[in-house]
């Protein structure tokens, strides 16, 4: 039976517009940072060359530079965004590479510097299963008490093999670990899956959603594998294009309506798909606009009478 919440906003699945809007009541954008954070895969702390599929210019906006200090940044994009939404606040979005890596005095000095900034009332973290600590938990749950706070992990895949294929440098188990770690301390939880990494079956892209629904997340983002310029898979996808098994827009919108079947039903989507910019997109190009994508998938997912959860086992 589809959820009231689902009835409520429309959707045959949780998603994380009304998501925001039923927990601020009000719009809430996110402004992304970067201030320079590297990850332990590539500075030589557990290997080189960082993910195989990687490229953080991939979604950087121009704004979001390391040489600008995080306030500058802040301003920068609430400036633009501003312009549309006068009444709006902000979340401050860690996003490029791994932003729980250094020391807790620095990060302090970071967070508490983004929370400063006026109209700032939360602060988004993306970083890796295996840096994170029971001190920065502890921080993160104080801060948790003020302000909204939502830790995201790069979880990619839930399988070992395709973890160390792409040069991850972590296991599941780590991902499971850590979320064990950070359950019920006062903050969200989210979860990053890439469907679609080389070696994957169907099959095991849908036990992906069995045992993601298994973490205690709040959200999860989703999208499918891109090849982009300036990546290490750009030369691995040239050289065997055997390997790679690329979604299609309809075979990715036909396999998204199963995923969610299996899917806890209280897990927020945040996002299905995303989109590298064209300037650095090898494949597969859609031709389509994020927002067309979801919209097709919606439809799917009405065509086929169904919704997130429907097949979900405990």
């Amino acid at each position: 039976m589809i959820s009231i919440v689902m009835q409520i906003s429309g959707k045959r699945y949780l998603d994380y517009s009304s998501f925001i809007k039923s927990t601020f009541g009000s719009r809430v954008q996110k402004i992304s940072i970067n201030i320079g954070f590297s990850c332990p895969n590539r500075d030589g702390s557990k290997g080189f060359g960082g993910c195989t599929y990687c490229n953080n210019n991939t979604f950087n906006p121009d704004y979001c530079g390391s040489t600008k200090s995080i306030k500058q940044q802040l301003e920068e994009g609430i400036s633009r965004f501003s312009k549309k939404y006068k009444t709006q606040q902000y979340l401050a979005y860690f996003q490029a590479y791994t932003n729980t890596y250094a020391d807790l005095e620095s990060l302090k000095s970071m967070y508490e510097e983004a929370l400063c900034v006026p109209k700032v009332i939360g602060l988004v973290i993306g970083t890796r299963p295996d840096c994170i600590s029971e001190e920065i938990i502890d921080y993160l749950s104080f801060l948790s008490k003020d302000y909204f706070i939502s830790l995201e992990f790069g979880v990619e895949s839930t399988i070992n093999r395709t973890l160390e294929n792409v040069n991850r440098c972590h296991t599941f188990e780590d991902t499971k670990a850590a979320y064990n770690l950070c359950k019920n301390k006062g903050f969200h939880l989210g979860a990053h899956l890439i469907l679609g990494l080389p070696g994957e079956t169907k099959e095991e892209l849908l036990n992906h959603a069995i045992e993601i629904s298994k973490l205690p997340i709040t959200t999860l983002k989703l999208h499918h594998l891109q090849i982009v310029k300036q990546s290490i898979m750009v030369n691995q996808y040239k050289r065997n294009p055997e390997n790679f098994n690329l979604f299609t827009s309809e075979n990715y919108i036909d396999f998204i309506a199963e995923f969610i079947e299996i899917l806890r039903p209280d897990i927020i989507i945040e996002r299905f798909v995303s989109e590298a910019p064209l300037e650095l997109l090898i494949a597969p190009k859609w031709h389509f606009k994020n927002f067309e994508i979801v919209a097709k998938i919606d439809k799917k997912i009405l065509e086929k009478n169904t919704w997130q959860g429907k097949y979900y086992k405990q």
